[in-house]
């Protein structure tokens, strides 16, 4: 038997519930599944449930399968398949030899069908859709048989025979189970189970014309795989019953057992994937994967961690009502992750040069810097330095606020690893823009001198402007107008116009150059970023902001 774990960790319901499965000697293992339609791509509501099931089995010692559940060849394509497995794969949920195909099962599942016909249990229906939501009744009064609900078991195996091979149109005929047209519970009002459809599939091609639906097809695939536990959201909690029904009349020895979750949602994003596929069919985004949605595919490519993601759903925990979680905790979580890995570098988005007239032309000299003050291990590199700077332009005020600390005439700052530096004056194009700031240095105050003749009060930093690197940065808000919630009145997605700013020359250290597709870095008080993987595959360089570097959010108390 697993061995489950020591009763004072702490446990989740789910965890509970699988240790009294396993102490009543119900199930001798635990094996879970992540089983998703391969209608889209996966986002990071997904990913909990990745996560919750792998983990699941890994802290029991158990299996984890990965498989889909393509039952449905009307949405279903192989682009969808192989974008899965490469989530599935990044966020850690280690599914090994363990992939498998719902339509694989297909011939087992129809056999099933044919044994409930058997039964009594299932009819052939020719109601059209309209007639069988109109006999289904409401939530407050009881649905009516259908005319075809006493057809003999030697007619049903007759029809639904000749439904395989192709003697009716879509929409002719349905296969029903037979359970309770009075049924409170209207998921067990005669639901169907097998519909026709003249449609080629991904996996099995033409060989059918006949195709399981989910509420059946689900229940078949965890009992054939051996699943003791279908870990799901609480959507299919109505659709349990049902879930039980199937397993039990089709006669599993070891039926699994249905255990629903709340959801994930995220607050200000958006996971449907139709209005994801209308932003892509629009042009809106230029991908499943753009940098400013939450599948999967776009935390990886903006330059999410999986150890981020996995903080992130360990912080949400499981638990059994649904609730919002705030965008502010994801990102909250990839600051954690990076603030210890990432080396910081300098790049100045809004540049404007400063030269130091007292610094010898021509002159470059090379300064030691710490790739990161909170980790040492991260070593150091040379920066070059040189009479001509880049500095942000926010950095020089000609007549500067109160309680400004920067570069101002007479004003006297550190440049960041190198020297102190006093503004003299500027030069303005003809709109009054400021273009050059002039300064002095003082040679006796270089970094790590030891100098402490006196202090200034502001540091900045700085690009030395002959060796500078030039690239493209993206930076990146929500994409839904947070003060105005996701829709509007008309059920429209409310976008945010300012979703995407890009900064076409920026300039940067040197070292970035050698930056590849997905490396990251923190820009000293701009953020964290990434270089894009996808721009880097077409020859651009693209850095995109993961996250800017403070928030005020705090990580809610348990």
């Amino acid at each position: 038997m697993t061995e489950t774990r020591t009763i004072a960790e702490s446990r989740n319901f789910i965890e509970e519930a699988i240790d009294k499965d396993l102490i009543d000697g119900v199930y001798d293992h635990v094996a879970t599944r992540f089983p998703p339609e391969p209608n889209g791509y996966l986002h990071i509501g997904h990913a909990k449930s990745i996560l919750l099931n792998y983990g699941l089995a890994k802290a029991y010692h158990g299996t984890f399968n990965l498989r889909f559940d393509d039952t449905n060849p009307t949405k279903e394509k192989s682009e969808f398949v192989e974008a899965i497995k490469a989530d599935v794969e990044w966020l850690g949920a280690d599914f090994e030899d363990r992939l498998y195909l719902a339509s694989d099962y297909f011939d087992i599942m129809y056999e099933k069908a044919v044994l409930l016909i058997k039964k009594g249990l299932a009819y052939v229906c020719d109601l059209s859709a309209d007639e069988i939501r109109e006999y289904r009744g409401t939530l407050t009064e009881p649905g009516r048989n259908s005319p075809y609900r006493t057809r003999s078991v030697e007619e049903n195996l007759k029809l639904f025979e000749e439904m395989k091979n192709g003697v009716y149109a879509d929409g002719s005929k349905v296969l029903r189970a037979k359970i309770d047209m009075a049924s409170p519970n209207i998921n067990m009002r005669d639901p169907i189970l097998y519909r026709i459809a003249h449609l080629s599939h991904q996996n099995t091609g033409d060989k059918w014309c006949l195709y399981p639906m989910y509420d059946f097809a689900h229940p078949i695939e965890d009992a054939v795989e051996g699943i003791t536990h279908s870990i799901c959201t609480l959507e299919f909690e109505d659709h349990r019953p049902l879930y039980d029904w199937v397993v039990k009349n089709t006669e599993w020895p070891m039926p699994p057992r249905q255990i629903e979750f709340a959801k994930l949602y995220l607050t200000n994003v958006v996971t449907g994937k139709r209005y994801i596929k209308r932003l892509v069919d629009q042009g809106i985004v230029d991908g499943w994967d753009d940098p400013r949605l939450v599948t999967i595919a776009a935390l990886r490519r903006r330059g999410f961690t999986p150890e981020s993601i996995q903080l992130f759903v360990e912080t949400v925990g499981v638990s059994k009502a649904n609730s919002s979680v705030d965008y502010a905790q994801l990102e909250y979580c990839i600051r954690e992750d990076l603030k210890l890995k990432r080396p910081r570098m300098m790049a100045i988005l809004d540049p404007i040069k400063l030269v130091i007239d007292n610094y010898p032309e021509g002159q470059i000299e090379y300064l030691d810097a710490e790739n990161n003050l909170e980790n040492p291990e991260l070593g150091s590199r040379s920066l070059p330095f040189g009479r001509e700077l880049y500095i942000e332009r926010d950095d020089f005020m000609e007549e500067p606020i109160p309680k400004y600390k920067r570069l101002y005439p007479g004003n006297e700052v550190r440049l960041m690893h190198a020297y102190f530096v006093r503004a003299v004056s500027c030069e303005k194009d003809a709109d009054g823009n400021v273009t050059v700031v002039h300064a002095t240095y003082d040679p006796e105050t270089k970094a790590g001198s030891g100098f402490t003749g006196r202090k200034v009060k502001g540091t900045i930093h700085w690009v030395e402007a002959t060796s500078a690197y030039h690239a493209e940065v993206r930076l990146y808000e929500n994409l839904i107008d947070e003060s105005k919630g996701v829709y509007n009145e008309d059920g429209s997605l409310n976008l945010n116009p300012n979703s995407l700013t890009i900064v076409p020359d920026a300039v940067m250290e040197p070292a970035l150059k050698e930056a590849k597709g997905g490396d990251s870095f923190q820009f000293v008080r701009n953020g964290f970023f990434c270089k894009d993987p996808k721009f880097a595959a077409e020859g651009r360089a693209v850095f995109g902001r993961i996250v800017t570097l403070k928030s005020s959010f705090k990580l809610p108390q348990k």
